[in-house]
């Protein structure tokens, strides 16, 4: 039986319709490819839900992670410690930005925003300071557990659950034209007080389609809530890692957030892993011989020292001059495509940063997540052995690092092959 048949009596897949959905059985990758069952090659131009950095089956990954199981599988975590933990964490210190002084681990993107909510809430608590509100950008994403929905835009994703979520207040995203309007609602929101927390997706918010703001609006936006002590969370969850084409998106300002949230690109795809890192201030005011003051949170899988090897060979391939080199080379291709195609009457609207790049198309009716465009797009680029995951009307590629300049110019090609079939 293949392995698609097996899989359909059996599996319930994110994200997915699954009355007539249909899946593709994959068995191994190869840097920027993915081979089926049936040995069909497809170019993973998103990096697999935007993990995937490095490629796939990296053997130097695989190789410290092989060396890891034989020595150490896992080991509790509270009350213990072991090696990978700590170099990870010194590591990491060392690149975030100076302000960040402490690393908590849990196991992906979602977690990792559970945590740095729980550390602003719970920081003000500890220090008996009446602030419990959050703010947040009307369209963010910040995960699909409840904390994370609740900072998250209400819509399809969260619709179901609204009810259940806390509230938050939203403000306008920051993009090009809406800068003043936004920051005027930020303001606003700061000058009525109580405000604990401010989170966002540093320049480009991702499954809200690829939107992106300045880096000046939001360092602006930073200094308001540092000027009116509100903590600031920046989810690094997508944007970390050179996607931006600085190592945090954060990087291009100056003002540094006081929590920073880090999962995918974090093990280059490899292994599951969120941190969540914050300032010495906020540390401290967890610390105390009153133990309700501790921060309860945890999770069995908590620092794993597989996923940890992951991250420290991840952490040595984003140190080789190579990956900035592929970095600035996928930017520049970029640029180039999008000289080809602007102009362009398909296109509504075209948004690059960094090896991120997102073309809106114009479209009829409702331009979410649920465009009818988006199963079109995705059906031609399957066929194509390419696979993108369209956000409703919005073509985005993601691809790894290695990805080649032909794998490029390919999809470059296929992309305006498809504007042709739509006019």
């Amino acid at each position: 039986m293949k392995l698609t048949d097996r899989d359909k009596k059996v599996i319930w897949h994110p994200y997915t319709q699954m009355k007539d959905s249909s899946v593709i059985g994959i068995i191994r990758g190869e840097g920027t490819y993915l081979f089926d069952e049936e040995g069909n090659r497809f170019i993973d131009a998103i990096s697999s839900w935007w993990v995937n950095t490095h490629g796939h089956s990296n053997k130097y990954i695989a190789d410290k992670i092989s060396c890891q199981s034989k020595a150490l599988e896992h080991v509790i975590f509270a009350g213990f410690t072991h090696p990978n933990a700590v170099e990870l964490a010194e590591r990491l210190l060392k690149i975030l930005p100076e302000n960040q002084k402490k690393i908590f681990y849990s196991d992906n993107g979602s977690t990792a925003v559970e945590v740095a909510l729980k550390m602003a809430i719970q920081y003000w608590a500890n220090k008996r300071i009446e602030k419990r509100k959050i703010i947040a950008f009307r369209n963010a994403y910040h995960g699909d557990t409840f904390g994370a929905m609740s900072v998250s835009g209400r819509g399809v994703f969260t619709e179901p659950f609204s009810s259940y979520l806390f509230d938050v207040i939203f403000i306008d995203d920051p993009v090009k034209g809406n800068e003043e309007s936004a920051f005027n609602q930020l303001k606003h929101e700061v000058n009525n007080g109580n405000i604990a927390a401010f989170i966002f997706e540093p320049l480009v918010q991702g499954a809200a389609g690829m939107l992106m703001h300045e880096p000046e609006i939001l360092e602006k936006m930073i200094l308001l809530c540092k000027e009116n002590n509100i903590i600031t969370i920046a989810d690094e969850v997508m944007t970390g890692f050179y996607r931006t084409g600085k190592f945090f998106a954060t990087d291009y300002i100056n003002e540094k957030p006081d929590i920073y949230c880090l999962s995918k690109g974090l093990t280059g795809g490899v292994m599951a892993m969120g941190v969540t890192s914050c300032t010495e201030e906020i540390y401290n005011a967890f610390l105390s011989d009153d133990k309700t003051k501790t921060l309860y949170h945890g999770h069995s899988y908590t620092a794993n020292p597989i996923a940890c090897s992951a991250a420290l060979a991840s952490l040595d391939l984003y140190e080789k001059r190579e990956c900035l080199e592929n970095v600035k080379r996928i930017e520049k291709k970029h640029s180039e495509f999008i000289n080809r195609i602007k102009g362009n009457s398909i296109i509504h609207d075209i948004r690059k940063r960094g090896t991120i790049l997102a073309i809106e198309l114009n479209a009829e009716g409702n331009t979410s997540y649920l465009n009818s465009l988006r199963d079109k797009i995705y059906d031609f680029f399957i066929s194509k052995k390419i696979i993108l995951r369209p956000l409703g009307n919005i073509i985005y590629i993601l691809p790894p690092y290695c990805i080649s300049d032909n794998d490029l110019d390919y999809i470059y090609n296929c992309i305006i092959e498809f504007f042709e079939q739509l006019k």
